[in-house]
């Protein structure tokens, strides 16, 4: 659905040796400072953003529905936070890494403890029909399908389902979650829920809807905006081992890079995902012309995923 930026022999590529070996050790190196940096000026979008939404929504200034929509994106792109913890590159503390994976979670509505092992699998056999854990939520076939993916519907219904299952103990069908595994996956869920729950309960005896209007709803208004972002990392792109083939990197603006960590660089993510976010860029430099999927941006990527069912 993409063509290579830049015409490249790739057929006898060892996709793993194309950054220098003395490079890659630089590019490497993982930073406490640089993850700081970046976790703090997330939440301070988040911060802001969220403190207009909630002392504007009542009236009707014009800034609070574009404060909504920035809550509700920052919100929703702490994904991208916890995604970068569960690889254990945000930070050089583990302990760190760990930490702040599961709040992010807990604020992006994931759980840092399943993740690890779920993604785990996903960088292991990426786009691999029948082991890749991301293949069984089915990419879109048309139109219909296509809207619904964009609405986070799916996503909401799978989420909701799937920690009930975990908390109640019901690990069949995750193959990903070794049985040494279990009881530390079950204990994070329930103690999420739990969160959860003191949240929905505190807004019911303080009369103040803050669990719906401070979390929920401007979740619910990120979410689609995350979608739309996810979506183009390998779909239309090969289902096969290939690294180079098989994901996408998307090439969009400097405030969307910093929401997400630097994950629109998604194929050099693949290719070394033991380079911390804040290098991406510069791995960039080596990879982009052997990338053979790589556009100018999101609207770009939707317009073939569009095109294509309407071909």
């Amino acid at each position: 659905m993409s063509v290579r930026a830049t015409p490249v022999d790739i057929d006898h590529l060892n996709p793993q040796r194309l950054i220098p070996v003395e490079r890659l050790k630089q590019l490497n190196t993982r930073s406490n400072r640089a993850g700081l940096l970046q976790l703090a000026g997330h939440l301070a979008v988040m911060g802001v953003s969220g403190g207009l939404w909630l002392t504007q929504m009542g009236s009707h200034s014009w800034i609070a529905l574009p404060a909504l929509v920035v809550y509700g994106a920052s919100l929703a792109t702490m994904f991208a936070a916890l995604h970068e913890c569960v690889h254990r590159t945000a930070f050089a503390s583990p302990r760190l890494n760990d930490a702040v994976a599961w709040w992010a979670g807990l604020l992006s509505f994931y759980n840092s403890t399943f993740y690890r092992r779920y993604h785990k699998w996903h960088h292991r056999y990426t786009q691999i029909p029948g082991k890749d854990p991301e293949l069984e939520d089915a990419k879109p076939q048309n139109g219909r399908d296509y809207l619904l993916e964009l609405s986070g519907i799916p996503w909401w219904i799978g989420k909701v389902k799937g920690y009930f299952r975990l908390a109640s103990g019901q690990l069949q069908g995750y193959p990903y979650i070794p049985e040494s595994a279990r009881v530390e996956v079950i204990r994070s869920v329930r103690w999420q829920l739990a969160v959860y729950s003191l949240g929905i309960l505190l807004s019911i005896l303080s009369g103040y809807p803050g669990f719906v209007l401070g979390w929920l709803l401007p979740l619910a208004v990120g979410q689609p905006i995350l979608r739309f972002i996810l979506l183009a990392e390998h779909t239309g792109c090969s289902q096969d081992e290939d690294p180079l083939t098989n994901t996408r990197t998307t090439l969009t603006l400097w405030p969307i890079r910093f929401l997400m960590w630097n994950m629109p660089y998604h194929a050099e993510h693949h290719l070394y995902p033991s380079i911390p976010f804040h290098a991406l860029a510069k791995a960039h430099e080596y990879l982009q012309p052997y990338l053979a999927h790589l556009e100018p941006g999101y609207l770009r990527v939707h317009q073939r995923v569009v095109g294509h069912f309407l071909a």
